[in-house]
């Protein structure tokens, strides 16, 4: 009986990671750019008319500041949903990567007309639980409009003491209307990695959110099945629904384990240093044996790398609906003052060169009806996507073993 043999993991670099709007950010803090840009003249002049007739005419006394700030606002907003002005709080914040103990409601969130938009509620949290769904709007929180509100406010009022309520008004793609749910706050717990085995030596990993151990911890799963399976596991489903991404190296741990050779995703900017490759180390853990992946709405970021660099490569028929459409790069970029942009620098691509931003990543099999993942370990709790998934491994066996006896 041959062991499972490890992968060895690809080292931390850049350390890329979610960012509070649920795209693939880099922790790493950008060097001020020595770049000088032509400024232009007649657009500032008008700039500086307009906001000398806002400090002397507007109704209300504003201050120089607050003007500013707005502007710059608005011109990032501008640009895509994802990039942002961070206050020198907010980029401290950042910097000392620690935000204390706060409680909040399990739910990766970006921004959309103007509203902010669920992306994907994480499992076993008061979102998950109160029954929120990909694609939802959250029009307002605690009576107040999103309407225009920068993400980061947004998230600031949906965060709070753990215990305390909150209600949301969500308007979802029906003809229903807004509607309102009230959770409570908690501190969130996230599993990354839940597995068992189905039956007939298949197995199922679920992964929930890309966390930094998410790859070693994918590796002591499979080894576990393996060994429930005395050393046999002809297939594996694998679980990325409402997944909402994560550690970019954590995707491509995950990757790499299944992939013998060749690219798993690469970035592509304006500028050289926004060019990153990742390439897959030999060795497939499971031997070649067959992969389905799960994917829906509330698959983003990370989890569209996996599937799209797995459905390239042909290692993994990916089974659902189609993926959120999120992978794209931010970086900080530090101010003088203390303060600091969140940019867009780069987006990624798949290895055969597909987009993920916006397009998302189409499955092989579509399933009629958009699945969710249910809470629970229980044979009698699996849904119609896990048999679904099961059926086809077994019949890729069938059809593997039909092609070896000829």
């Amino acid at each position: 009986m041959k062991r499972l043999a490890r992968k060895t993991l690809l080292p931390l670099v850049a350390g890329v990671m979610l960012g509070v709007a649920g795209t693939l950010t880099t922790s790493v803090i950008a060097d001020r750019s020595g770049v000088s840009v032509d400024l232009p003249l007649e657009q500032l002049r008008t700039f500086s008319e307009v906001f000398n007739r806002v400090k002397s005419d507007y109704v209300a006394e504003t201050t120089s500041g607050e003007l500013i700030e707005d502007a710059i606002r608005g011109m990032l907003s501008g640009l895509d949903p994802h990039s942002s002005y961070l206050k020198p709080d907010e980029f401290e914040e950042v910097q000392s990567g620690t935000r204390g103990e706060f409680g909040g409601l399990g739910i990766e969130v970006g921004r959309e007309d103007g509203f902010v938009k669920v992306i994907a509620p994480i499992d076993d949290t008061p979102a998950e639980r109160a029954g929120l769904q990909p694609g939802d709007l959250i029009i307002r929180v605690d009576g107040q409009s999103t309407k225009g509100l920068e993400l980061n406010e947004a998230v600031r009022l949906m965060r709070g003491e753990p215990g305390t309520e909150i209600e949301l008004t969500i308007m979802r793609d029906t003809d229903d209307g807004p509607f309102t749910v009230t959770l409570e706050r908690a501190v969130i717990q996230v599993t990354s990695v839940r597995a068992r085995m189905l039956d007939d030596d298949y197995g199922y990993v679920r992964i929930s959110q890309f966390q930094s151990r998410t790859g070693p911890q994918l590796l002591d799963a499979i080894e576990e099945l393996q060994t429930e399976g005395n050393g046999r596991m002809r297939g594996l489903v694998l679980d990325l629904r409402n997944n909402p991404g994560g550690v970019l190296q954590a995707a491509v741990a995950v990757s790499d384990a299944f992939l013998h050779e060749g690219r798993i995703v690469y970035t592509e900017g304006r500028r050289d240093r926004a060019r990153m490759e990742f390439d897959a180390t030999p060795n497939d853990v499971l031997g070649g044996a067959p992969i389905v992946v799960l994917i829906n709405s509330g698959s983003a970021s990370a989890s569209e790398i996996v599937a799209g660099a797995l459905q390239d490569h042909r290692r993994a028929v990916l089974m659902g609906n189609n993926t959120f459409g999120k992978g794209s790069v931010q970086s900080i970029l530090p101010l003088s003052g203390g303060s600091a942009v969140k940019l867009t620098t780069a987006k990624y691509f798949t290895p055969s060169g597909r987009v993920i931003e916006e397009g998302g990543i189409d499955p092989d099999v579509r399933l009629d009806r958009e699945t969710r993942p249910r809470r629970g370990d229980d044979d009698d709790e699996r849904d119609h996507a896990i048999d679904e998934a099961l059926n086809l491994l077994k019949g890729l066996n069938i059809f593997q073993e039909q092609g070896a006896g000829r």
